[in-house]
């Protein structure tokens, strides 16, 4: 099988990733890869060191398009309203696109060797705490960024377990978010001029 003249990483990514939506983890071998675009897996050792290279490359692309769902959730309402926007476009990513959402979690002993994951996920990072800093009035509020994270993620993976059960989260969510949201604003300098 001849190397293809038009096989560039883009192309590869494109195929990776719909292997990874459609099979899961398990489903995304480079043999796999390889045979869906109609190469030797070598060829994909070009582009892509190792399988973990590649999930590491997708990991960064889910960071990128998490932060774009971010960004598309917070569209220049007010600060409250953008930031239970973006809540609810992140959870909406993770339900689409569980494995993508998964490899944003990669363990750094899951990585190779000195291998992290690069600048999308400070990407993803900066524009979360953008939209709590609107709300907040802290451009650097990590406490309350944190706190939204770990509540968003918490609740994707109880509801991807099935945790919450035939009666689902029973309004939990909506109860949490409007706590933490509410805990911003009232953080924010010019709504509570005593803190």
């Amino acid at each position: 099988m001849p190397y293809p003249a038009k096989l560039n990483p883009e192309q590869i990514l494109d195929a990776a990733q719909d292997l990874l939506e459609t099979s899961g983890p398990e489903g995304l071998s480079m043999r796999t890869l390889a045979d869906v675009l109609g190469v030797r897996p070598s060829s994909l050792y070009r582009h892509h060191a190792s399988r973990e290279a590649l999930l590491l490359a997708l990991g960064e692309r889910a960071a990128l398009a998490l932060r774009e769902a971010l960004i598309g959730g917070a569209n220049g309402e007010d600060a409250r309203a953008e930031a239970e926007a973006a809540s609810h476009a992140y959870l909406d990513y993770a339900r689409q696109h569980p494995h993508l959402y998964a490899l944003l979690l990669l363990k750094l002993d899951q990585l190779p060797q000195g291998q992290r994951m690069g600048t999308a996920g400070k990407q993803l990072w900066n524009t979360l705490l953008d939209v709590v800093g609107r709300l907040s009035g802290n451009p650097d509020d990590t406490a309350h960024a944190v706190a939204l994270w770990t509540f968003l993620h918490g609740f994707t993976e109880l509801e991807r377990s099935g945790m919450f059960g035939a009666s689902g989260p029973r309004g939990g969510l909506e109860v949490g978010l409007a706590a933490l949201l509410g805990a911003m604003e009232a953080a924010h300098p010019t709504r509570n001029p005593a803190s």
